[in-house]
């Protein structure tokens, strides 16, 4: 055999051997990829024929239309009365009311969090109490990836739907106003639609965590409806009640009034709803040029108007920083929590 012959023989032999020790791995890698968006699906499949998601989506829809009604019902007042944000008509959907419901971001607000609770109350717990956790642990797949997956799965239910929303309120502007929404307007609308989605994020990692802490289902779902009204109902009267024993009197010099308002507001900064409205609320109203309160030299020479998109992200940042790492906690602990968990069979 010629010297090029045996050169052929010797590189076909080490070929074979390298994908002899690449193609396990390889397998194995696009095997348990395939196998967590099987789980993924598995997920998305058994929310949508449930009738719990029916209902609650069927309760946000209904709502949203009701808010999307009162607010093209009282355009024609918003004509003829102008201001500064008069541009901002689309902004104007999510934001306005005739006083008869709502607006569209209030209803997002206080369904969410119902919502998030009712896609993960059950995650875990009703795997283990049903026996099939440690069928689905027993396969050749990472522990990991069960959490990730029902994660992923509402997440991915949630995006769809918050997203559908907002469009059919731009859809249902376009039609009634006729003109499309500005480059800007739209910007802000992805914006409110994304941490929209961050915040139910957050109410649905806590239910996971709720599930995978406690046994029973009942129990998580109550442990994150109790979450819920403490800050949405009972936080709020407890500030009140504890800054109404400091609260200065009339008489009080201007640099304790605003040191009281400023730990008054610093106190509500740790609610989820009052961070998430805070954001909302800003990107939605441009107009709107401070969140805490002020003092006077701050407030003169101040011009009044709208900010820009950039300048509006900068004045929530911290509010937007705070409810991303309240979600990525509740995440954390949960994710650590499953991880160190003993799972038998039953």
């Amino acid at each position: 055999m010629s010297t090029d012959g045996k050169n052929v023989k010797r590189l076909f032999q080490f070929t074979g051997i390298v994908e002899l020790f690449k193609s396990p791995g390889t397998k194995t890698s696009t095997r348990n990829t395939g196998a967590f968006w099987s789980m993924v699906q598995k997920e998305i499949t058994d929310h949508i024929r449930s009738w719990r998601f029916v209902i609650m989506l069927a309760i946000v829809f209904l709502t949203c239309l009701g808010s999307l009604y009162t607010s093209l019902s009282g355009f024609d007042e918003i004509v003829k009365n102008g201001n500064a944000e008069d541009e901002f008509f689309f902004l104007r959907l999510f934001t306005h009311s005739d006083g008869t419901l709502p607006p569209f971001f209030v209803f997002i607000g206080f369904l969410g969090p119902l919502l998030g609770i009712s896609l993960g109350f059950d995650a875990i717990n009703s795997e283990h109490n049903k026996g099939t956790l440690s069928r689905i642990l027993a396969q050749p797949i990472p522990r990991d990836y069960v959490l990730n997956a029902k994660f992923l799965a509402g997440i991915l239910l949630i995006t769809m739907m918050f997203f559908a929303l907002s469009f059919l309120v731009l859809g249902a502007g376009l039609v009634a106003l006729g003109i499309p929404p500005t480059a800007q307007e739209f910007a802000r609308v992805i914006l409110y639609t994304l941490l929209s989605i961050v915040y139910v994020s957050f109410w649905l990692n806590l239910s996971i965590l709720f599930s995978v802490r406690f046994r029973q289902a009942a129990t998580s779902a109550l442990s994150g409806i109790a979450v819920w009204l403490f800050f949405t109902v009972f936080y709020p009267l407890i500030v009140n009640i504890i800054m109404k024993g400091f609260e200065p009197s009339k008489y009080a010099l201007p640099r304790t009034v605003y040191l009281y308002q400023k730990i008054k507001f610093g106190l509500n900064q740790l609610m989820p709803n009052e961070l998430f409205s805070e954001i909302t609320s800003t990107l939605l109203m441009p107009g709107m040029r401070s969140l805490g309160p002020l003092t006077t030299e701050q407030i003169q020479g101040s011009i009044p108007g709208v900010l820009p998109l950039g300048q509006s992200i900068l004045l929530v940042w911290p509010q937007l920083t705070g409810l991303v790492a309240l979600t990525l906690l509740c995440f954390v602990v949960s994710y650590l929590m499953f991880m160190r968990r003993e799972i038998r069979s039953r």
